[in-house]
């Protein structure tokens, strides 16, 4: 009897334990398209992997802003060493310098476009009650018309010098503002990456005047790399920004020759009294005026 219930317990405790899955064993065919975590849960190995990219750039990015800060520190305390490229920093400085005078010509073209804005709607105003007092004052319609006919006629030519101060003011404002801008985008990306080379440069000088082991060859081997990718995109921005300081000087002395004289005719014969000569200037430079009156296509022809 005791031999009987001895077999039956070791029959029941086999059956216990066969049903019980094993670590390793139950996962083996899964483990085939995906990992376990370390807590066991599955992980299926995309989602690992685009995890682990993902990683892999916030650590490369901080390192590179790692090395990137410390050397913009180590330069405005003037302990680090940078790479100097004095023709092309005079430019740069050039350039930023003669944006900020353009920005202020614009600034001012702007100014006195507004208030001789406001000089033509007063003479227009002013035409018009002349007009409405020539015709209920019999005795003075004579001053009064004349005196309409000449404001009209003041109208007429600033709206004229209006257009041609607006088609200037536009001209300036691409200039400066795009074309210009355009080159110094070039230019802080060109800045940028010669922080970054700096950083990389000093890092493998440091590597590389180090103990020569074993353990640090492949640090070395590294840092070399990245010391080369950083250098080819420097050189590479470094030739954008030569050619597009090139080609801004030609553009701005194309457009600024064509702006001022346009600038130059329009005043001179607007304050000159010749009308003649200022049309002229505006046929010239091909400008279309906007009359404050004149009827807008409609959405349908727009």
């Amino acid at each position: 009897m005791e031999k009987m219930k001895t077999t039956d317990l070791e029959q029941l405790r086999h059956e216990a334990t066969s049903n019980v899955p094993l670590s390793g064993s139950g996962n083996s065919a899964s483990n085939a398209s995906g990992g376990n975590s370390p807590n066991g849960d599955f992980v299926p190995k995309s989602m690992s992997l685009s995890a682990q990219s993902k990683i892999e750039s916030i650590r490369e990015w901080s390192v590179n802003t790692f090395k990137t800060t410390k050397q913009f520190i180590s330069e405005r305390f003037g302990k680090g060493s940078r790479t100097v490229d004095l023709e092309m920093e005079a430019s740069i400085e050039s350039l930023r310098d003669t944006q900020k005078k353009y920005a202020n010509i614009l600034r001012l073209a702007r100014a006195m476009a507004s208030h001789f804005s406001n000089v033509v709607h007063t003479q227009r105003a002013l035409g018009e009650s002349f007009s409405e007092l020539a015709q209920k004052s019999p005795e003075l319609q004579e001053e009064f018309v004349y005196n309409c006919e000449t404001q009209r006629t003041l109208v007429k030519n600033g709206e004229i010098l209006l257009g041609a101060l607006n088609f200037f003011i536009s001209s300036v404002n691409t200039l400066c503002h795009k074309t210009m801008e355009d080159s110094l985008l070039t230019v802080r990306q060109y800045e940028s990456a010669r922080l970054e080379y700096d950083a990389y440069r000093v890092d493998f000088e440091t590597v590389q005047s180090g103990p020569r082991e074993a353990a640090t060859q492949a640090r070395l081997q590294d840092s070399q790399k990245k010391f080369a990718d950083h250098k080819q995109k420097f050189e590479r921005l470094r030739g954008d920004v030569q050619i597009k300081l090139k080609f801004l000087e030609e553009n701005k002395v194309k457009v600024m020759h064509k702006q001022l004289l346009l600038f130059h005719n329009a005043i001179s014969a607007y304050f000159s009294g010749n009308a003649t000569a200022l049309e002229a200037t505006l046929k010239q430079f091909n400008i279309q005026l906007k009359r404050p009156n004149a009827e807008k296509p409609s959405w349908i022809e727009s």
